[in-house]
């Protein structure tokens, strides 16, 4: 049954992936967006321009539409913007799904001995600050995950909107990644850099943008609501990584233990030295059966093997 859907964001990473399905299932969908990036839907989907960390900006964009059966919210990032998505779509919502992140376990990292449950993160005992400097793009993206964490006790807490927010794992993809995060994994092995990790053990989730497409596709149609974890199956460590890279090139890598904290730069993205993974019973105990990362972690290090080897060439 087709249903209207509003995205806010979805023209870049796993949101355009996320479109595309949706569409492909017959949906009806509007993107919200500043219209500063072109996207390649089309006629397919209806565009709203709208400044999302506005308040005045958001109310006037959809002071004269009625409402939407789901509303994917991909820029939700400090309980500032919850509040705005508030004060926007209260009552014109039939589900609320919020894109929220493993970072918002940070907290425990280091403490918890299992991968984190849904429970072990009380939302209601969540300290809300509205007067923290949110926009502050800096300090923004140093409080990432707190800011996940606030926008999310926002939303239980005041309790006007029926959300859902998905936890993702780490997103893993190909070149069209603008992190640059796995690419980075592969440059260096390429360039025979040395490979500094912080413990083998180190493991956390992971997750790819089909993966996590279809998953978001799965809780826009299902009922349950609060938050829910999403990463796909088998952990991985930054050693882990490296040493598939290593196997795909066939190049021989020699990883080098750190026992203590050395300059960032020198370690890699998600190098963990405590495990820092979700469990996922909740998500399977509805029904949803995740995937595996051997089904695409192989492809998509290949597709930036590709690009390394043609940028060598230049």
């Amino acid at each position: 049954m087709s249903k209207n859907i509003l995205i806010v964001g979805g023209t870049r990473f796993f949101g355009k992936v996320l479109v595309q399905k949706l569409l492909d299932a017959g949906n009806q969908v509007t993107i919200a967006t500043r219209g500063q990036m072109k996207d390649s839907f089309g006629d397919s989907v209806q565009r709203i321009k709208v400044d999302r960390k506005n308040e005045a900006s958001m109310l006037e964009a959809f002071a004269g539409i009625s409402g939407f059966d789901i509303v994917y919210d991909q820029m939700c990032y400090t309980p500032l913007d919850a509040a705005i998505s508030v004060k926007t779509f209260a009552g014109k919502v039939g589900r609320y799904v919020m894109s929220s992140t493993i970072e918002v376990y940070d907290h425990l990292y280091g403490n918890v001995g299992r991968p984190y449950r849904e429970a072990d993160l009380d939302l209601n005992s969540v300290a809300i600050n509205m007067i923290h400097p949110w926009d502050n793009p800096e300090l923004a993206e140093q409080h990432y995950g707190l800011g996940k964490r606030q926008a999310e006790a926002y939303f239980y807490q005041d309790g006007s909107l029926p959300v859902v927010s998905a936890r993702i794992a780490h997103v893993l993809a190909g070149p069209e990644d603008f992190t640059g995060r796995l690419a980075a994994y592969v440059r260096r092995v390429y360039q025979d850099d040395e490979v500094f990790y912080s413990s083998e053990p180190g493991k956390s989730s992971f997750t790819n943008p089909e993966a996590i497409s279809d998953f978001l596709c799965w809780t826009g149609r299902e009922t349950f609501l609060g938050p829910i974890n999403s990463p796909c199956v088998d952990e991985l460590s930054a050693l882990d990584i490296y040493r598939e890279v290593g196997k795909l090139m066939h190049k021989e890598i020699a990883p080098q233990p750190v026992a203590h904290q050395i300059n960032a730069s020198q370690l890699s993205p998600f190098d963990y030295s405590h495990p820092h993974m979700m469990n996922t019973s909740r998500a399977q105990s509805l029904g949803y059966s995740f995937n595996h990362r051997t089904e695409w972690l192989v492809e998509l290090i290949s597709q930036h093997i590709v690009v390394e080897s043609k940028a060598a060439l230049v």
